[in-house]
């Protein structure tokens, strides 16, 4: 999509006066670590977050300023991510999820995850996490009798637009914000 962006849009993209030479850094292979790497990285610049706690906002943003390109962040601790993320095989304290990262301090752009698709193992979730099993007859259902290894993710459109773009508040990218005094268009 970068690559695409810059090659198509370059007169576009000298308008809103972003550094394209920061976008051409953008081709495969993209950094990737574990989150308990991120974690001491960030520790390291002085931040205070503890092995067991989710990245915020904050930290990745701190993170992403101190690379040329994505960097994906992979591996978090289950605990923290939701209940229908698969276990990692060789250490179930871990989910096999994986956030994208913008660089240049734009944050997450991008989260994804292999999705459970053992129903006995949800089952124990929903304990695991204290959820009330009622609530999800539906989603147990769907796994009841037999499901496909799948995965998903989620992408921020606006968090991707404003990255390429070199728009630094992604409200700015956002048709219709939601404002102190505008709630709808």
């Amino acid at each position: 999509v970068v690559g695409r962006v810059v090659e198509l849009n370059q007169a576009e993209l000298e308008i809103l006066e972003r550094d394209i030479e920061a976008l051409k850094k953008v081709v495969a292979p993209f950094y990737m670590i574990t989150h308990a790497e991120a974690v001491k990285k960030l520790q390291e610049m002085g931040s205070d977050i503890k092995e067991d706690q989710d990245l915020g906002g904050d930290d990745e943003t701190t993170l992403s300023k101190e690379y040329d390109k994505p960097v994906f962040i992979e591996k978090y601790p289950a605990k923290i991510k939701a209940f229908y993320m698969k276990r990692d095989s060789e250490n179930e304290d871990l989910a096999l999820c994986a956030d994208l990262l913008a660089p240049e301090g734009y944050g997450e752009i991008v989260g994804g995850s292999e999705r459970e698709d053992d129903y006995e193992k949800l089952v124990t979730r929903f304990e695991e996490f204290k959820l009330d099993r009622k609530d999800f007859e539906w989603y147990l259902d769907l796994r009841r009798y037999g499901s496909v290894p799948h995965s998903g993710f989620g992408i921020g459109l606006e968090r991707l637009v404003s990255w390429i773009c070199g728009i630094k508040h992604v409200r700015e990218t956002i048709p219709f914000p939601r404002l102190i005094n505008r709630l709808s268009p």
